[in-house]
């Protein structure tokens, strides 16, 4: 008597997409991928399919996967100290320091552990700025509609998207006005504004610039109220854009800036950066971090800075992106998918028609061996790493196009 054919037995990435959905808290909406090793601009799954990496994750491996110097300043200084506390100094940590605020032209820097936590003490900063100045009523916030700064209550409170803040109010009191729109900004400046917080590019909004001398007049409107301008970097800095700041394209110097994703190159920080003015805008005790500023991120961050000048890739940003942008105008041309390109540098965009999903065609390129992300409400973003080579390159957006034109 024949026995009946047995099922497979279920692989290891079966099991530990299992494992997730009854162990992790679920509010990501994550595909069964389970992503094992990288190297430069490739990832590769447990089951061995290998992906080209169009989007960092989430613009924060500026240096790819692996990177020889990254990987080194990580495993020297873990053998050395990883943490110690704010209660010490620690050399690197003064070292990434002293880096940033030479290359930025700021005075001060605080580091945390997130773009979140930065603009948290951003927002915190003007508040308290004007509380020591006896001008305590000088709490609101002019914030940009579709921006985004972050998911704790403050940063959130900024956020523009209403979505992102549903079913967690009352927020802070933040006015949101449309991004662009110099006249609204005017209008809802007062004696009891404390700053405005803008992104030079809307990154999770598609990679929307600011128009030519938007960010050069909010300077000079903060500076007229008597408001601090305050500048999110998060996704834009560390040389995303094609500049170490974005906001270099425009000369709108701000009070303080916000940066983190790539600072790290994968290891977890943040940093607040400010004007020699706002030194004693948080007295000693005001506001802190745990694990802020800690050996390991950085000297990973200090890599990052290094390796960023050792390899020119200010230069190669510049390069790839107008390459990126010509056969994202040159498809654009060729498919009636897609209604624009948005952005610059290494941080573009491409927005779809409303027929078609972009969530739906982020499968396919999944499907096909290229992982980008969504952004705006139809669009698909790509933010590849900083050092991806010229072949890795060329196969993505060759995945792209067939993926688009199929």
């Amino acid at each position: 008597m024949n026995s009946l054919p047995k099922d497979d037995p279920p692989s290891e990435t079966q099991l530990l997409a299992e494992t997730a959905e009854r162990c992790l808290y679920p509010n990501y909406a994550r595909p069964g991928v389970v992503l094992v090793r990288g190297e430069g601009a490739k990832l590769w799954d447990q089951n061995g399919k290998r992906y080209i990496d169009f989007y960092a994750g989430v613009a924060v491996s500026a240096l790819g996967h692996g990177h020889p110097e990254l990987v080194k300043a990580i495993q020297d200084q873990a053998a050395k100290l990883i943490h110690t506390s704010n209660y010490y100094h620690n050399e690197p940590n003064v070292l990434l320091a002293e880096d940033l605020t030479r290359r930025t032209g700021f005075s001060r820097a605080f580091f945390c552990n997130s773009g979140t936590e930065a603009n948290e003490a951003m927002l915190k900063l003007a508040r308290r700025h004007f509380f020591e100045r006896g001008e305590s009523e000088r709490v609101e916030i002019i914030a940009f509609e579709n921006a985004f700064h972050g998911r704790t209550l403050g940063s959130l409170a900024a956020t523009g998207t209403a979505k992102y803040r549903q079913g967690f109010g009352p927020l802070g009191p933040v006015s949101h006005v449309p991004y662009g729109d110099l006249s609204a900004v005017e209008a809802r400046l007062s004696s009891r504004t404390a700053g405005i917080i803008v992104e030079p590019v809307l990154g999770e909004a598609g990679a929307i610039e600011a128009p030519p001398g938007f960010l050069r007049s909010l300077r000079e409107l903060a500076t007229r109220a008597g408001a601090l301008l305050l500048v999110d970097e998060i996704q834009t800095g560390v040389g995303r854009t094609g500049t170490f700041l974005a906001i270099e394209a425009e000369d709108a110097r701000p009070d303080a800036l916000t940066l983190a994703k790539g600072l790290g190159g994968g290891v977890p920080i943040g940093a607040l950066l400010t004007g020699e003015h706002l030194a004693a805008s948080l007295p000693k005790g005001s506001h802190g971090s745990t694990f802020g500023g800690n050996p390991l991120a950085s000297a990973a961050a200090l890599a990052v800075l290094r390796t960023l000048d050792k390899e020119s890739l200010l230069v190669r940003v510049q390069t790839l992106g107008a390459r990126l942008a010509d056969r994202l105008d040159t498809l654009r041309s060729r498919s009636p998918l897609i209604t624009r390109r948005t952005g610059r540098g290494l941080l573009q965009a491409i927005e779809l028609v409303p027929e078609q999903s972009a969530s739906a065609l982020l499968g396919q390129l999944r499907d096909r061996g290229l992982l980008v992300t969504l952004a705006g409400s139809n669009a698909l973003r790509f933010t590849p790493p900083l050092t991806i080579s010229d072949e890795e390159f060329e196969e993505g957006l060759t995945l792209l196009e067939e993926t688009l034109m199929s």
